[in-house]
């Protein structure tokens, strides 16, 4: 029998971190459905603890009332303690109890503040929906200052590139090349192309990963990838209590749709159904806060601070995770990516494995976009300034950083990056526009 493929995850870090704080608050893991939090905290507790205590509210709904009534942590043990056949071991300083799906009990997650001040127990929770406007009760005290709170992602590029057993030393060697703006030997380049080009395909959902890593069989991952946006849509049905549903599911399927045009902005006209904007933006911010879709704003001004001058509806939407982006286009878009043939797809996949790196790395995204027609793909903060990022297939400037750089008093702009199929270079413009394989977008991590 096959082994069962460990990925290693940057939260084992933070999880090691945690264990080693003599005042550890409970932990509260946020993040998508699928993304991996549930493996990974029952790997990390395996590890450090003589005793695990795993509650799984979402599928053993059974426990609930066990937090009903008095939340001194002798009444809930005593409570948990006392239901058949569960094998509960509470050993004071040597147990770590684990709430699996958190938000489903909205007592457990109050009941968080009286175990940090009890301090016998360590304590891990998830939640997959946890401020999900519309999802269940709220909880009637929210534990604040009480838990350490951490988001959690869908593999990013660099986990994906640990998955593939590319070292740090391969990974050091493209950061220095990148700050010495050397290109990166021919060897390693082309590998990383071609890793890019897979992590696009696969994406960063833990289980699409291991079947790819296990069976390099497109088809396998895409039927994960399909079955993981069924499971979305129904708890799109099942927690966006209050809502309208089926604006929620048709905003999502739109996406594809909306960003094969020309003009990307989010656009109300292409829904089955009539509805306003801010029917549609409320839709937009369910989706948000299940970790599903990621919003790029568009800014009035090309000044920082960024969230200060966007634009809050007018916006580019993407799927979170680029995998699950490509898995809901066509049959034959893998195939087309892998061999490298994407001249149909207007620059929009690229956009998508932008939105998906930098959301990853909890940045937010912004773009800019005039009447005039001048536009820019993405917007951030990089190294203390304002710096606009294209995402192009070729090596050739763009005519709107060509004008944001040279009419530096309107558009205050003194560089940019420009992330395509190629290696590292100055452009013109006075070296303004620094060229950067797409690979590379994992590394611009400075603000």
């Amino acid at each position: 029998m096959a082994s069962e493929i460990i990925l290693k995850r940057k939260i084992d870090a933070d999880l090691e971190e945690w264990y080693c704080d003599p005042e550890k608050k409970p932990l509260i893991i946020m993040g998508c459905r699928q993304c991996g939090k549930t493996t990974s905290v029952m790997l990390f507790c395996e590890k450090h603890y003589k005793n695990i205590v795993y509650i799984d509210f979402f599928h053993h709904p059974e426990y609930i009332p066990s937090f009903n009534g008095s939340l001194d942590v002798d009444d809930i043990i005593l409570n948990l303690s006392s239901r058949p056949n569960t094998g509960f071991n509470f050993v004071p300083h040597q147990t770590v109890i684990v709430f699996d799906e958190i938000q489903s009990c909205p007592n457990a997650i109050t009941s968080l503040k009286f175990f940090k001040i009890d301090g016998r127990y360590d304590v891990i929770s998830t939640g997959s929906l946890l401020g999900v406007e519309g999802y269940g009760e709220k909880p009637v005290s929210y534990p604040v200052g009480f838990v350490h709170n951490y988001k959690m992602y869908p593999l990013d590029f660099e986990e994906f590139l640990w998955a593939n057993r590319i070292s740090d030393k391969v990974i050091a060697r493209l950061k220095e090349c990148m700050d010495s703006v050397t290109p990166v030997p021919e060897g390693i380049h082309l590998n990383m192309m071609d890793l890019v080009k897979k992590y696009i395909v696969v994406g960063g959902m833990p289980e699409a990963v291991k079947e790819f890593l296990k069976s390099k069989q497109y088809n396998k991952v895409l039927n994960i990838q399909r079955d993981i946006l069924i499971e979305y849509r129904k708890d799109m049905t099942k927690y966006a209590i209050g809502r309208n549903i089926e604006l929620i599911k048709d905003c999502f399927v739109s996406i594809p749709k909306q960003l094969a045009k020309e003009n990307k902005k989010f656009q109300i006209s292409l829904l089955p159904q009539k509805a306003s904007g801010v029917q549609v933006s409320s839709a937009i911010h369910w989706l948000e806060d299940a970790g599903i879709v990621v919003r790029c704003c568009n800014l009035d001004l090309l000044e920082l601070p960024l969230d200060g001058n966007s634009i809050h509806n007018i916006y580019k939407v993407y799927p979170a995770d680029i995998g699950l982006f490509i898995s809901m286009l066509e049959d034959g878009t893998q195939d087309d990516i892998i061999s490298g043939d994407m001249a149909t797809y207007k620059g929009y996949i690229y956009e998508g494995y932008v939105a998906d790196v930098f959301s990853k790395m909890n940045r937010k995204c912004y773009y800019f976009k005039k009447n005039s027609g001048l536009e820019l793909d993405f917007v951030m903060r990089y190294k203390g300034k304002l710096t606009p990022v294209e995402t192009k297939s070729t090596t050739g400037n763009t005519k709107s950083l060509k004008t944001v750089l040279t009419n530096h008093k309107t558009y205050n702009v003194e560089q940019a990056i420009k992330l395509g199929a190629y290696n590292i270079g100055n452009s013109a413009e006075d070296g303004k526009i620094l060229t950067l394989p797409l690979y590379m977008a994992f590394l611009l991590r400075e603000s």
